[in-house]
């Protein structure tokens, strides 16, 4: 990857120089950082406030890797999606980083993760979404602030029981990856195919909704991709993969919109592989299209505890104080009402909700 990849896709004549590149960049997400490491590796002239602000990224990207790492040796969960990606950038190349996601094994291996963070960090906010009912999976996105919060963007680690959440409707969730880091990177883009862009209509956490993103894909993802393009990919044996966690559509999409803009290397025969895949696919789509979607429930806060060292795992209550109904989550680090995505609980929700609370802890 170069400087002429950057300027080829954010669309920048190369003769209006790297400072028009960098202002192009800095309308797309997190690539400011990503076009300031490459100039620097070409020994672009730039003063010091760009020095120090790739600097501060650099160290942003160190410490979620130390994150991870520290993680997985404490509680077994592991990185998805954009750490692993970064892996694959030159060395010297800072693969924007807008947060850290990860995958536990189970629930308590999820809330062991999230004790920790609270414990380690000035934690402010940790929101939480159950996907599915009886049994469900849990998500949790913990936020605290950068070292400058005026310059930098807060730091955000997001833990989840389910490696792909699919889309609510017609793509499930498929909880584990199993397959070669490489391929896991291509299966975790196709995935994000899955979800809203910016500035749409989201589900709660993230959670896709039902369909492919149109329009091209945003040059981060086309960046992944370049980065991919020599790795061994199996052409047969990855389009099975992908066909098996229910992506095929999304990855030739993918690779169909990359095509005309960056050379695909091995991933080329991939495509062609995954033709075969997208038939069944779009049947089976269209088939489950007539079943309920999958419900989604949000926790709204209601009051940060002290952390409950002795609890595996969330507790479901109702507001009666029963354990029917599951309007409560009660969680090792706070406890939260249940609800919609799109909804939020009513003063009368809150009071009831408080005074179901109230009864549950003189109980204990």
């Amino acid at each position: 990857m170069n400087t002429a990849l950057l300027y080829h896709l954010l669309d920048v004549d190369p003769a209006d120089g790297p400072a028009e590149l960098l202002h192009r960049a800095r309308g797309s997400r997190h690539l400011p950082h990503l076009v300031l490491s490459a100039l620097a590796r070409e020994d672009v002239r730039m003063g010091e406030p760009a020095r120090a602000e790739l600097r501060r990224a650099r160290a942003r990207a160190d410490r979620y890797a130390g994150l991870a790492h520290d993680l997985a040796r404490s509680t077994g969960v592991r990185a998805i999606h954009g750490l692993p990606l970064a892996g694959y950038y030159p060395a010297d190349l800072l693969r924007p980083q807008a947060g850290l996601d990860l995958v536990a094994p189970g629930e308590a291996a999820l809330w062991q993760a999230v004790v920790r963070l609270v414990t380690d960090h000035p934690v402010e906010t940790v929101d939480v979404t159950l996907l599915g009912d009886r049994p469900h999976h849990t998500a949790v996105t913990v936020r605290w602030p950068a070292e400058d919060p005026l310059l930098d963007p807060w730091y955000r680690v997001r833990l989840a029981t389910a490696a792909l959440p699919g889309d609510c409707a017609t793509v499930p969730v498929r909880p584990y990856l199993v397959a070669d880091d490489h391929v896991e990177c291509l299966i975790a883009l196709a995935e994000a195919q899955l979800r809203p862009r910016a500035g749409t209509a989201t589900g709660a956490a993230g959670l896709g909704t039902a369909g492919t993103a149109s329009g091209p894909p945003d040059p981060l993802t086309l960046l992944d991709l370049s980065c991919l393009t020599d790795q061994p990919f199996e052409p047969a044996e990855t389009a099975a993969v992908l066909a098996a966690y229910r992506l095929a559509p999304e990855a030739a999409a993918l690779l169909d919109l990359a095509a005309p803009l960056l050379p695909l290397g091995t991933l080329a025969a991939v495509r062609t592989a995954l033709t075969p895949e997208l038939a069944p696919e779009r049947r089976r789509r269209a088939e489950a299209a007539a079943t309920p979607r999958l419900p989604v429930r949000r926790g709204t806060l209601l009051r940060r505890t002290v952390i409950r060292h002795t609890w595996d795992e969330a507790r479901l209550l109702g507001t009666d104080g029963s354990h029917e109904g599951g309007a409560l989550l009660l969680t090792p680090v706070a406890d939260y009402l249940l609800g919609a995505p799109d909804a939020s609980p009513t003063l009368a929700d809150r009071s009831t909700a408080l005074d179901a609370l109230h009864r549950w802890d003189t109980r204990c």
